[in-house]
């Protein structure tokens, strides 16, 4: 397994997982964009691409991942825990967020694994359905 930068190359097969997961493109330009400002790390082997992860800080000039996403067909695999760990690694600022929903309990478990603890919520996203928030700090700090 590689993870490295994303290039302009990846980006019709990171939209493509996107796709596959959400049913649509719509996040094609936030996706692009995020190549383009190197905020977006890759996960493949052999030239096939299994996942990605995209951050920026514009969450009170923090580190926040607002998108983690692998493959369906790759999942389970300890892909995303890659990727964080990753993040964790190369991180920007001190302090890195995510977010889920309270719904997504495959997804509370993989923070939890790795070391992210809840740092709050925000109601009314989602109706019904809280968003939590994850914090944790870069490695070595």
């Amino acid at each position: 397994m590689e993870i490295r930068q994303a290039n302009e190359q990846d980006i019709n097969a990171i939209i493509n997982i996107d796709q596959r997961i959400i049913g649509s493109d719509r996040r094609k330009g936030e996706i692009s964009q995020a190549v383009i400002e190197e905020r977006c790390l890759i996960i493949s082997s052999e030239g096939e691409l299994f996942g990605f992860l995209i951050y920026h800080v514009h969450f009170f000039e923090c580190c926040f991942i607002s998108l983690l996403m692998i493959d369906p067909a790759h999942q389970r695999k300890g892909l995303a825990s890659a990727l964080l760990s990753r993040i964790k690694q190369i991180s920007p600022t001190v302090k890195i967020f995510s977010s889920t929903n309270e719904s997504n309990e495959s997804m509370k478990r993989v923070f939890t694994k790795n070391g992210f603890s809840k740092s709050g919520k925000v109601d009314n996203l989602d109706e019904g359905d809280p968003e939590i928030i994850y914090f944790i700090k870069r490695i070595g700090e």
